[in-house]
């Protein structure tokens, strides 16, 4: 039976490798195609939750889990020898960042060489995580073929970049258009058959390179234009003007304007990380990326911007910053999800601490900060409970990420 007759009477298996905000939600919209899906995690504490119906993601329902187990179509495993009783292997791992601003391709090695001792002729490999262009071909695809097999005969490889966002009540996994990038031909149309089974629109690319490029492209914008009204929101403070009412009018202008708003930096793993990538990989071919890493400096430098706010207005209340009792309000990355993942609240609530201030946080999806490799020090720091009593125990209240259940009026 050849792949195509596979995947049309559902007997393609598919494994998808890191069961995490991008991994876990491609596991369930493959199961529920009908396709049996397999997850793999090394982490047998997500295994055993998601066999036993739960989750660990807050925009993840565990009745969806629950749903999925019933049908009989899931199963999960930390057992990387099981990769060969899959047909598709979909590789969705974290890529962040080193202190150095560097790509971090460890998560990638080692999966990779998890996955080739267990290989078998005619399986596709989909790379799904973000990172710069070339990383399929160049670092993937070598290790691979460790295995014996080619990627020019045996095996298919391709890449396509996650778009996930959690949290979004408008667009699913499966409605976000899926952009996919092939090794080669065949691997191309092998992934775009299979995904097109899964998601509502595909989008074949010429190659790897270019789907990688897809992404960071993305996301180079977006870091770029909040970058901009950033730089924006700290100039019209100074004239007096409302950032937010100037962009509001803006948006009236039905074409040639997108509207974007400042914060206290970015957050999630994709526009603080993407745009780093890119000028890492830059530098190999000799060509600066000016715009990009200014944007990048603007973007990181918003959390000391705001922290010299706070104590501007602490001043004209006759008050230091030090020994200041200050309530930072959000902690994770957007509004309405429980993700800390580069959130600049975390920069925050350092700074703060750095300069002897005593300071808290309350967010209603995270009961307390998890060890991070960046912010030891705020690990197991615990979210205070937000009332009339407790506010009032605090010089300055530092609302960071403004979720929807948190009442602003008391």
């Amino acid at each position: 039976m050849d792949f195509k007759e596979k995947v049309n009477q559902r007997k393609t298996v598919v494994g998808v490798i890191g069961l995490g905000y991008v991994g876990l939600p491609l596991v369930l919209e493959s199961a529920a195609k009908g396709f049996m899906t397999v997850g793999f995690d090394i982490d047998q504490s997500k295994v055993n939750m998601l066999l036993g119906g739960k989750s660990y993601l807050k925009h993840i329902s565990e009745n969806s889990i629950k749903n999925m187990n019933e049908t009989g179509k899931f199963d999960a495993t930390s057992d990387f020898s099981k990769l060969n009783t899959v047909d598709v292997i979909i590789i969705c791992v974290p890529t962040p960042l080193t202190k150095h601003r560097e790509p971090d391709m460890t998560y990638i090695v080692a999966t990779a060489e998890s996955i080739y001792p267990h290989m078998k002729k005619g399986q596709l490999v989909i790379l799904e995580s973000t990172t710069y262009p070339g990383t399929t071909d160049e670092v993937l695809l070598p290790i691979l073929e460790k295995s014996g097999l080619t990627c020019s005969e045996d095996i298919y490889l391709a890449y396509s970049p996650e778009r996930e966002d959690p949290g979004n009540k408008n667009f699913t996994t499966s409605t976000i258009p899926k952009v996919i990038g092939g090794y080669n031909e065949a691997a191309c149309d092998k992934a775009v058959y299979l995904y097109k089974q899964i998601f509502v629109e595909v989008v074949p690319v010429s190659s790897t390179r270019v789907a990688e490029a897809v992404k960071l492209t993305e996301n180079i914008f977006r870091s770029v234009n909040i970058a901009l009204v950033n730089e924006l929101k700290m100039v019209y403070s100074k004239m007096d003007i409302d950032i937010w009412e100037v962009v509001d009018a803006a948006k009236t202008k039905p074409f040639g304007f997108m509207p974007f708003y400042p914060g206290p930096g970015l957050g999630g793993h994709c526009i603080p990380i993407d745009p780093f990538y890119l000028t890492w990989k830059a530098r190999e071919y000799e060509c600066p990326t000016r715009f990009i890493e200014i944007a990048g400096e603007i973007n990181t430098s918003m959390p000391l911007y705001v922290v010299q706010v706070l104590m501007d207005a602490l001043n004209e209340r006759g008050k230091a910053l030090k020994n200041s009792r200050i309530l930072v309000i959000g902690l994770a990355y957007k509004k309405d999800v429980d993700d800390l993942r580069e959130s600049p609240s975390l920069k925050l609530l350092e700074i703060l601490l750095s300069k002897g201030a005593v300071a808290d946080f309350h967010d209603p999806y995270i009961p307390s900060v998890r060890k991070t490799r960046d912010y030891m020090m705020l690990a197991g720091k615990k979210s205070v409970e937000l009332t009339p009593e407790t506010i009032q125990h605090y010089d300055a209240a530092l609302i960071s990420t403004d979720h929807t259940s948190v009442s602003y009026t008391h």
